[in-house]
């Protein structure tokens, strides 16, 4: 269970990382003061299917007033094409209304073409932002639009575009085009498909409970001596034939998929997405996406409620169930009383189990709090299958439980 922590942890500051540098990437270093209004994109190079963003700064004594024609691009853009500049044009029925945004003398904006990826930036190539005012025209940085890596690639096609496909299909099938139901059941498939490894690894966290208190007492008898301590734990852990990273497959499995969920929750559901559907659903509408549930949680927004109190409970549900001991029938013989040393050694164990069984829960709902409701209804559906295989999977423990001697005192 330690173990699972730490992995747990690490993949939670590996999300956090992932998710910083796709989101808010550092602003290049462009003089926005060189003009009257300063356009710089945060970016001077993109691999082809990345969010651009534009930074502008008003230098005018005045406030200048943008006008978001939200079913339009933001500001103009431009290719560099065939020795020249052409601007480049895309129209998407959303569901929004236009806007206005004034910008303070000193000030800045940053506007986002997350809507506009594939649609404006469709060719590899060399672009500008342009935005006209009172007549006068003023330009960004050139940028250019590259071919994605080997490992974006990797990820794209193994990860984010069967799982984003298996969504946009099941919502396309279901009744309203029902985004929840759609989680739901991509959260069931998922469970399903991972069902025996993950029993495997509940049966090996169990095993890792049951030699604790062994590989206590090795640390106790080899105290300073790491090299016997290493050799007597892999001893230990080949006669009970335990793996003690076989409990966290299951959980590094499920990280990427967390991921391309979240992304595709937080970005895939507009229309500029469907250059990354299949051929055959690319007619779908991404504006009859039902996003809601029960009708009062919209699964593209954060919810800093209930989401994250339900997904705590649930954790702490299984953790629980996890971490309980097993039952054993007993036979009381009287003997003179002896200390149990093994109960002294598992005693810091123990101790650390029940600080984590509150520990590791609160950390997924602040996790949930700062996500789309939609990956907090993976997670607790998700969370709520482990529980049932949980419980399965200790009344199977119990039965194969032997009779044992309880020595007790006089």
């Amino acid at each position: 269970m330690k173990k699972n922590l730490l992995v747990f942890l690490v993949i939670f500051v590996l999300f956090s990382l992932i998710s910083r540098s796709c989101g808010n990437n550092t602003s290049i270093e462009t003089t926005l003061t060189q003009d009257n209004i300063g356009l710089a994109t945060n970016k001077i190079t993109y691999a082809y299917g990345k969010e651009v963003k534009i930074e502008v700064q008003n230098n005018l004594a005045e406030t200048v007033t943008i006008d978001d024609q939200c079913h339009s691009e933001p500001l103009d853009v431009y290719q560099y094409k065939d020795d020249s500049w052409l601007q480049v044009e895309a129209y998407h029925d959303l569901d929004c209304t236009d806007a206005q945004y004034a910008v303070a003398p000193g000030e800045s904006i940053t506007l986002s073409y997350s809507n506009w990826v594939y649609s404006l930036f469709d060719e590899l190539g060399i672009y500008r932002i342009e935005f006209s005012l009172e007549g006068q025209t003023y330009y960004s940085n050139e940028f250019t639009i590259e071919a994605p890596g080997l490992l974006t690639t990797f990820w794209r096609e193994a990860f984010y575009s069967p799982i984003y496909n298996t969504l946009i299909f099941l919502i396309s099938v279901l009744p309203n085009h029902s985004l929840a139901l759609a989680i739901i059941l991509v959260t069931l498939i998922i469970r399903t498909i991972l069902l025996i490894p993950s029993q495997h690894a509940i049966r090996s966290q169990r095993k890792m409970q049951d030699i604790q208190p062994k590989l206590e007492e090795v640390k106790r008898k080899y105290a300073g001596n790491q090299e016997k301590i290493a050799m007597e734990t892999m001893k230990i852990w080949q006669e009970n034939k335990v793996n003690p990273l076989g409990s966290c497959l299951p959980l590094l499995i499920q990280f990427p998929i967390l991921i391309a969920l979240f992304y595709a929750i937080k970005e895939g559901l507009n229309p500029d997405k469907v250059a990354l559907l299949y051929e055959f659903q690319k007619d779908f509408s991404m504006t009859s996406i039902d996003t809601g549930l029960f009708g009062i949680f919209d699964l593209t927004k954060i919810d800093i409620y209930f989401f994250p109190i339900a997904v705590g409970i649930l954790q702490f549900i299984q953790m629980r169930l996890a971490l309980a001991k097993k039952s054993t029938k007993k036979i009381a013989e009287k003997k003179p009383a002896k200390k149990n040393v093994k109960q002294d050694l598992s005693s810091d164990m123990e101790q650390a189990n029940k600080m984590m069984q509150y520990f590791m829960p609160l950390m997924i709902a602040f996790f949930t709090a700062s996500i789309p409701s939609g990956v907090g209804l993976y997670w607790g559906t998700s969370t709520l299958y482990g529980i049932i295989q949980q419980i399965v999977a200790n009344r199977e423990s119990t039965k194969k439980e032997p009779t044992i001697k309880v020595i007790e005192k006089e």
